[in-house]
């Protein structure tokens, strides 16, 4: 793949949790998180991006979204479950955007807020029509994601680089 073959991150929030006596980690899908994964899951299948990987927290809230959410898709992407997004800083969300490996076009993250607001925020340079403005406003809810365009590789993703081009949640 080219250095100038744009790449695209989606950053997609896990669905509504329950509040349970569990520890944090172990948090299962509310009814209204298992009703909303599966429409986030058609909303990205209609988006006609084809990921090549997913990375997934760990946690069971996001392993549940996922699981919802990829059924409702054309092709299952490889997917990583990866611990390192489960409380994950956006200092260490970008070293592991920065890992992604080069023959990667577009990259699926299935993780928590902060951090997916973040990121988002972050990456989002540039924006296309009212996304950012958005985004700003409903504050990255459960389910939502954000569609970013990235020019160069992987290890270059930094602060500003990106182009916010979609930005959706389940009220929309």
């Amino acid at each position: 793949m080219s250095v100038d073959t744009p790449r695209r991150i989606v950053l997609l929030r896990h669905a509504k949790a329950e509040w349970s006596q569990d520890s944090d980690h172990e948090r299962p899908l509310a009814e209204r998180g298992r009703k909303d994964a599966p429409v986030a899951g058609r909303k990205l299948a209609d988006s006609g991006i084809v990921f090549d990987l997913a990375l997934c927290s760990t946690a069971v809230r996001t392993r549940e979204t996922w699981k919802l959410a990829v059924h409702e898709m054309p092709e299952r992407p490889r997917t990583v479950y990866e611990e390192r997004l489960y409380e994950a800083s956006l200092g260490e969300l970008i070293a592991l955007i920065n890992e992604t490996p080069d023959d990667v076009r577009d990259l699926l993250i299935i993780g928590h807020n902060p951090g997916m607001h973040a990121v988002a925020d972050a990456l989002a340079g540039g924006t296309q029509g009212d996304a950012l403005a958005r985004l700003t406003r409903s504050g990255f809810p459960t389910s939502a994601f954000a569609v970013i365009e990235l020019p160069g590789t992987w290890k270059s993703v930094e602060h500003g680089v990106g182009k916010l081009v979609e930005y959706w949640t389940p009220n929309d």
